[in-house]
């Protein structure tokens, strides 16, 4: 967590640490070792033993321990602030040198009127963490290189591919007060439509029914990554999640070379999603209509497709893809909606019959119960592309750029000023919004999604000309006649076809 630690709870982890066994593979006690190089080393083997073990963070603690009396002997170990590799902090220097770059916490505390200075490091997450390109392990008390220990390495990836993000742990050893100090409790009953408790325990019971804590072995509660992820009063109290807040940035033009407003929200996804799309609609251009002489303020966006590409955004990103988050960024003539991590599925594909796939699925799952998300369990691409097409905006865009997902969506554009690529893309999802509702694309029906009048059929059939010549679209009965012809995305007839 960023918030600061008081004495007492630094205190508090230093004694039950220093009752630990002296073969304890998460933790390691110094007295006055400052060798950067065995730092970097034990931060590797720490982290990836935590992980092995099943801890949220390994320790490596400066101050040691007396055989025998389990006394401190305190640490003439600089203040990290203060320590040096040549001219490089050290806290920099270990993590240019840590991949992935794990999250790190120093903390200096007097214990029994001797100094001792803490470093928590985080548990490894899908990978083991390296220091300078090789994996260490810890075995017993003894730090050795992770390739000489087969079984070990084994291991630790069976855990790396069982261990889901949301049952991982975004702060250990909580006091009753501070977990809901933490959490926004009020908003999980708000939002699963249960009655407040009268008690604290109450409160903190039914939490732990949903997982959005579990009880600590030394007391106390640990919150999980789904219960910060979604109701934290800030997410960046959580050191592992501060980079997962929707950034909001709005440009003046069409580029990113002069940013208008930007704005972070910092508040768990359940708890603060109403807040967060009224803040992305606060910055939104709109248009005037009126009707019966009566004004109204219309968003060019519709409001709805905003709603489930942001959800989207939130649920499927790849938590354990450090350093990014999710974003929307606002030009004049688009918004782009983007979260870390590759799709599950071809983006092709995002408008699909096949059954839904999620990275985060027990995320999605109470996302869905408090109504927040598409509760069929499907993507709600549907409901983005029909919205599109029923303010005849152009087709959304779909795309990967390197480890990030990315969908567009544009603004207003009258049909003369889309290019082949937009008229073949909407004819594409068209087609695919058609068959999953059962029917088929048409000239009748394209002419209603462009607005094209019934006198002007042979545009239309231009623009399928087109498709069917970039493979977008395929007739569904090739030996139909012209004027009954209907086309079909081109996998309606191998369903298996493009899953990722």
């Amino acid at each position: 967590m960023t918030i600061i630690h008081p004495a007492e709870y630094l205190i508090g982890l230093v004694n039950e640490l220093r009752k630990l066994p002296h073969e304890t593979e998460w933790a390691e006690f110094k007295v006055n070792n400052y060798d950067p190089q065995k730092i970097g080393e034990y931060i590797s083997a720490l982290s990836n033993a935590a992980a092995l073990n099943g801890k949220a963070f390994g320790y490596l603690v400066w101050g040691g321990i007396e055989d025998g009396t389990q006394a401190i002997v305190g640490t003439t170990f600089s203040p990290p602030r203060m320590a040096k590799v040549g001219n490089e902090e050290l806290e920099n220097w270990l993590l240019r040198l840590l991949s992935p770059q794990n999250q790190l916490s120093f903390f200096e505390v007097n214990v029994d009127g001797k100094q001792v200075v803490l470093l928590e490091i985080e548990r490894a997450f899908r990978h083991p963490v390296q220091f300078q390109n090789q994996e260490f392990i810890r075995v017993g008390s003894y730090k050795k290189k992770l390739r000489d220990f087969p079984e070990k390495e084994r291991a630790l990836w069976r855990i790396f591919d069982q261990t889901p993000f949301e049952d991982g742990i975004a702060a250990e050893r909580i006091a009753d007060g501070d977990v809901l100090k933490l959490l926004d409790y009020p908003a999980y009953f708000d939002l699963m439509d249960l009655p407040l408790p009268e008690s604290r325990e109450g409160v903190l019971h039914a939490l732990a029914d949903d997982e959005i804590i579990v009880a600590a072995d030394a007391g106390g509660w640990n919150i999980t990554n789904l219960g910060a992820i979604l109701f934290a009063k800030r997410l960046s109290d959580f050191r592992s999640l501060r980079r997962k807040a929707m950034r909001i940035i709005c440009y003046r033009g069409n580029s990113r070379i002069e940013t208008i407003k930007e704005q972070m929200n910092d508040k768990g996804y359940a708890s603060g999603f109403e807040e967060l799309i009224a803040a992305i609609n606060n910055l939104l251009p709109s248009n005037e209509e009126i009707k019966q002489a009566l004004r109204k303020t219309v968003p060019v966006y519709p409001e709805l497709a905003v709603r489930e590409l942001v959800v989207n955004a939130l649920i499927h990103q790849d938590f354990f893809l450090t350093g990014s988050g999710p974003m929307v960024e606002i030009f004049d003539d688009r918004m782009e909606i983007s979260n870390p991590g590759k799709p599950l599925v071809a983006t092709e594909r995002f408008l699909d019959t096949s059954p839904p796939k999620s990275r985060n699925e027990t995320l999605a799952s109470l996302m869905r119960r408090m109504g927040i998300c598409e509760e069929r369990g499907g993507s709600g691409i549907d409901k983005v592309v029909f919205q599109t097409e029923f303010y005849q905006l152009p087709a959304p865009l779909f795309e990967m750029a390197g480890e990030t997902t990315r969908t567009i969506l544009f603004a207003p554009r009258p049909l003369t000023r889309m290019d082949k690529a937009d008229r073949v893309r909407a004819c594409y999802l068209h087609a695919c919004l058609k068959y999953v509702n059962r029917e088929y694309l048409t000239n009748s029906s394209l002419r209603e999604r462009f607005g094209i009048a019934p006198k002007n059929s042979a545009t239309a059939s231009r623009y399928i000309k087109e498709a069917l010549g970039m493979g977008k679209i395929v007739p569904y009965d090739p030996t139909a006649g012209s004027k009954i012809m209907k086309y079909v995305p081109p996998w309606w007839a191998a369903p298996d076809a493009g899953d990722a």
